[in-house]
């Protein structure tokens, strides 16, 4: 998600970097950047009234007497902005309700376009990794190939699809929801139709399905693109199916941030996931607070942590952490982090959840300028060298560097680039087994 409110992060972290030289902050240079943090929410596309209210409030807080004589009163403010956006996107994680009487069925609905079927197999995928049986059920029986795109979704998530083609949605879901009980599926999850805009006859088929099948949730499915005219689209289900959560696609974008920041506030649901990239596993529960640091540059530690837990397993740590002590690092491991990283979405993801990316973008370090090709090219490098080098990279004479390139399609000269990176770990490694440094978690 690195590219999430792009905009928006800018904005918000040159406002600050502007505060801060003054050490001193006065209410009218207070009052001054909320204008400008108003400005940058409206050109995220955020809804009006809530631009509006969430200024007020931060304005009503960061001018007050205990803010402005701190001292940091800047980081005050804030704090103050970073605890208002959190609230402004619902405070805490909203976990999906589960039903006390198995299955638990989640009814997922939205305009078409929205990713709301590949969204299904990305919530099937998440529930299977969390212990849960999934079902999917393909009800969109009017689009063109839909029930075929849910059962090669469902195939590569390895979760079975129910389907009866193009028949009549509301007997379909209620077959399903009987086909689970009989064969022990604790969820199931049905892919409603969506339309290219709001209609009489794709809300009544959607009612008629709630009415029959009783879903523990109603989850909408949004384009985190539409900026605030997602608003009016989940008002509108809202007001027919009293949906339950929101799931925004699509963040994984260059996306203004209108719907993640005006949909709660406006609706009143909460928005329960995210998807935030392409592939299947890329779906993520939404915490308002991390995504508020994330906004504003402050990081997001927890998912991070998170996204390492999921890449490497205990048997990879305890194998990192015994030839750290032994202090062996060959190409070989050095290798094996590129891999972890690629697991965990690459080094511009991961660089994009460390803290102060914020004002580190502002003086020139952007994570999104990270070119992921290069350690492509370092890894093809390592490939093409024998055991021999990759255990003693001493060895590597200039012709067998020649030997490399040509192999690895790169250049003597990226070779030694590498060696002397690798050396520099290394260095780096011994200095930490030495007690002259220590690790961040140790």
């Amino acid at each position: 998600m690195a590219n999430l409110f792009g905009g928006l992060s800018d904005k918000l972290n040159h406002i600050f970097s502007k505060l801060t030289k003054h050490g001193k902050l006065t209410g009218l240079e207070v009052k001054q950047a909320m204008r400008e943090v108003r400005i940058a929410h409206l050109e995220a596309d955020v809804n009006i009234l809530v631009a509006k209210d969430f200024i007020n409030k931060v304005s009503e807080k960061a001018v007050g007497e205990q803010v402005l004589k701190s001292l940091s009163p800047t980081q005050q403010v804030i704090k103050i902005v970073s605890d208002e956006l959190t609230e402004l996107m619902g405070s805490t994680n909203s976990k999906l309700n589960v039903s006390s009487n198995p299955p638990t069925v989640i009814m997922m609905c939205g305009l078409q376009g929205a990713g709301k079927t590949t969204l299904s197999g990305k919530l099937a995928l998440y529930l299977k990794k969390n212990g849960k049986k999934p079902l999917l059920v393909a009800c969109d029986v009017y689009r063109p190939a839909a029930i075929n795109q849910l059962k090669v979704v469902g195939q590569n998530a390895q979760v079975e699809v129910y389907s009866e083609g193009q028949g009549d949605p509301i007997k379909i879901s209620k077959n399903a929801v009987e086909y689970a009980k009989k064969y022990g599926f604790d969820t199931v999850i049905i892919d409603t139709a969506g339309r290219l805009h709001i209609d009489e006859e794709l809300m009544e088929e959607l009612i008629k399905i709630n009415k029959t099948v009783s879903p523990t949730e109603i989850l909408l499915t949004i384009d985190s693109m539409l900026g605030q005219d997602a608003v009016n689209v989940a008002k509108s289900f809202d007001e027919k199916l009293a949906v339950t959560g929101v799931v925004l696609t699509k963040l994984d974008g260059d996306t203004r941030g209108g719907a993640c920041l005006s949909v709660k506030a406006v609706t009143g649901k909460p928005i329960k996931f995210a998807s935030v990239g392409e592939k299947l596993g890329d779906l993520e529960p939404f915490y308002p607070d991390r995504m508020a640091k994330r906004i504003l540059g402050m990081g997001d530690v927890m998912s991070l942590i998170e996204k390492a837990q999921e890449a490497v397993t205990e048997e990879e740590v305890k194998k990192m952490e015994k030839r750290f002590k032994e202090n062996v690092f060959t190409l070989d491991d050095y290798l094996a982090q590129f891999d972890m990283i690629k697991k965990m979405g690459g080094a511009s993801e991961i660089l994009g959840m460390l803290p102060g990316m914020g004002m580190a973008k502002l003086k020139g370090v952007n994570p999104n300028d990270i070119d992921e090709s290069k350690l492509e090219r370092t890894k093809a490098i390592i490939l093409s060298m024998t055991k021999r080098e990759k255990r003693d990279p001493s060895i590597l004479n200039y012709s067998r560097k020649q030997r490399i390139a040509k192999g690895s399609g790169t250049s003597v000269q990226e070779i030694n680039q590498l060696l002397k990176q690798y050396e520099q770990i290394k260095m780096l490694m011994k200095q930490f087994k030495n007690g002259k440094r220590r690790l961040p978690f140790m």
